[in-house]
Formats: C-alpha cells, sequence, structure tokens
C-alpha cells in the first residue's frame, strides 16, 4: 500500500468574466461551503460534494447579470484543476468508479477512469432537457450546461468520465441524478486501495 499524503488542491482563477475560488479535499467527509450566485448549481455542487466525500469550498462571482454561462464553465475549470493537483502522482488509488444512481423517475450511470487522460461523453438526455427551465437558470442552461461542466471538469482534471442518462422525465430529477451517479463514481475511483501498490497502471504513470 503506498504511503497516504494529504490530498488537497487549491486553485485561484481570474478573467475579466470570473473570480473563482476552490479548494478541495479528497479524503473528506463530504462538508461543503459552495457560494457561485447561481442557485441551481450550488444544489448541484453541494450534492457532488456530499455523495463523493469530497470537501469542498467553492466561492465564484462573475457577470451572471449577462448569464450563468461564464460562471458555471469557470468554476468548473477551477474545480477540475484542483482534483488534477489534488491527485498527485495518484499512487494507491482504484482509478476506476461506476454508479448508478436513481432520482425518482430518473435513473443515471456514470463510469470514471482516473487515466491521466481527458475524455467526456454524455448521452441520453431528451431533446426537451435543452430548454428546461430550473431555478431561474436561463433556458438553455440546464441540458447543455450539464454537460459543459463534466466536460471542463474532465478536460482539467484529466479524467475520463461516460455518463448515460437511462431514463428521466423531470429535468430537475435528471440533473441531479447525474451530478449524484459522477460523485459516487468519482468517489470510487480516488478511493485508496490497501491492495495497491504503487500506480494503478501497467505503465507505472497515470
Amino acid at each position: 500500500m503506498a504511503e497516504k499524503q494529504e490530498r488537497i488542491g487549491e486553485v485561484s482563477r481570474s478573467t475579466s468574466e470570473s473570480q473563482v475560488s476552490v479548494k478541495l479535499n479528497l479524503d473528506g467527509t463530504g462538508r461543503s461551503n459552495i457560494s457561485t450566485g447561481v442557485g441551481f448549481y450550488d444544489h448541484m455542487l453541494t450534492a457532488l460534494s456530499k455523495h463523493s466525500l469530497i470537501d469542498m469550498d467553492i466561492s465564484t462571482k462573475g457577470d451572471i447579470h449577462i448569464d450563468g454561462h461564464h460562471t458555471i464553465e469557470d468554476t468548473a475549470i477551477a474545480i477540475g484543476q484542483a482534483l488534477r493537483q489534488a491527485l498527485g502522482d495518484k499512487r494507491g488509488i482504484r482509478r476506476f468508479g461506476d454508479a448508478m444512481v436513481p432520482l425518482d423517475e430518473a435513473l443515471a450511470q456514470c463510469v470514471v477512469d482516473v487515466a491521466g487522460r481527458a475524455y467526456a461523453s454524455l448521452s441520453g438526455e431528451p431533446e426537451s432537457q435543452i430548454n428546461a427551465r430550473i431555478g431561474g437558470l436561463e433556458p438553455h442552461y440546464i441540458g447543455s450546461m450539464t454537460y459543459h461542466v463534466f466536460e471542463a471538469i474532465a478536460f482539467n482534471a484529466g479524467i475520463c468520465i461516460h455518463l448515460r442518462l437511462l431514463a428521466g422525465r423531470d429535468s430537475h430529477h435528471i440533473v441531479e441524478a447525474e451530478f449524484k451517479a459522477f460523485a459516487r463514481a468519482l468517489r470510487a475511483a480516488v478511493e485508496y486501495d490497501d491492495r495497491v501498490t504503487g500506480v494503478p497502471s501497467t505503465k507505472g504513470l497515470l
């Protein structure tokens, strides 16, 4: 078993569109303090923290007077960068995680590979999902921005995410099932495995 090290990632990101501060602890208890100015996004990130057991302190101030796009995307970029930092050399982790999560009529499955290679695939959302209005977000945000969030996290963390919506009608339930499935899969992937020595790859590097 590799020696356990403190796995904390801390990122500050500032542009003309947003100022983002993210601190993550992979070995936490799911405690969170999240404020992005976009209520439904805060709700989803709180669920992500709770069900991944990753402690999250996230603060974003963005140009939401224009729309929520920049705030949502830039926060996801910083989360991905903090994840990459916190994962370190990835010694002793399980690497793969798979979870299927229901929320009433919605059912989502997510598979994560902490591979060092970025990829994101999101499938199964109904066309009407893109036009859903939830929690004060403008009509096109929920469906398209959900994909955008996972894509930004994957590309900046260097992980592979496959997320499938298997069933769902209510847009709130669909997005929440997707976030919770990702949370549980990520939790499994970054966990330490006492039987793993070194990096879980035949190449010796992730």
